[in-house]
């Protein structure tokens, strides 16, 4: 089993030591040591995509995410945890805030919701919405939004939430919608886009 001290690391640190292990020497298993759930969890989605059988051991503020290599593994390329295939949805829209704007709070809640509310509207193009930094509360319970980003995913647009932004807002479990994901994913995401709209 090799062991791989992240504790401290900011994403996607975990994760791109994590890959660069598994690139490397591939090994049979490995274990990864985190201090944050999101790293947890994002560092858990990569292996099991490497086909690595993982499972979490939750300690008193650290991770332990041990994983087992399965057949094939080894000669598995790197793909991102969420489909890159477009099919036509080339269009990525990246939130980084809760409101639309600046110069009135309650105008810019207001303006967003519309925004999400007819994001619909681009049809296929429209791929993946990325929600970051304070973004990421119009995921959560109790956002108005939430019900709108749910139709989006179930019209078949894919919806990632940063897991740093929401462990910094503390807001990991109130997530109800869209994949935690890492900077890693982003990165690849806006690279994958044919357009990138910035809210």
């Amino acid at each position: 089993m090799t062991t791989l001290d992240c504790r401290g690391l900011a994403c996607p640190g975990p994760v791109m030591r994590a890959r660069d292990l598994v690139d490397e020497k591939a090994p049979a298993g490995i274990e990864v040591l985190v201090d944050n759930e999101a790293s947890a969890s994002n560092v858990a989605r990569f292996l099991e995509n490497r086909n690595y059988t993982v499972e979490i051991e939750r300690g008193r503020g650290e991770f332990k995410i041990r994983g087992l290599r399965g057949e094939g593994a080894d000669s598995c390329e790197l793909i991102p945890t969420h489909r890159l295939e477009t099919a036509g949805k080339q269009t990525l829209v990246m939130i980084s805030a809760d409101r639309l704007g600046s110069g009135d709070d309650t105008l810019g809640r207001g303006l967003m919701f519309s925004f999400i509310k007819t994001l619909g509207e681009m049809g296929e193009n429209l791929w993946r919405l990325v929600f970051l930094n304070s973004g990421v509360k119009l995921t959560v319970k109790g956002a108005e939004t939430v019900p709108l980003i749910r139709e989006l995913v179930e019209s078949g647009v894919s919806v990632l939430v940063c897991g740093t932004c929401l462990h910094h807002f503390g807001l990991i479990e109130a997530k109800e919608v869209g994949e935690t994901t890492n900077m890693l994913d982003i990165v690849t995401s806006l690279q994958v886009a044919d357009n990138v709209i910035n809210i």
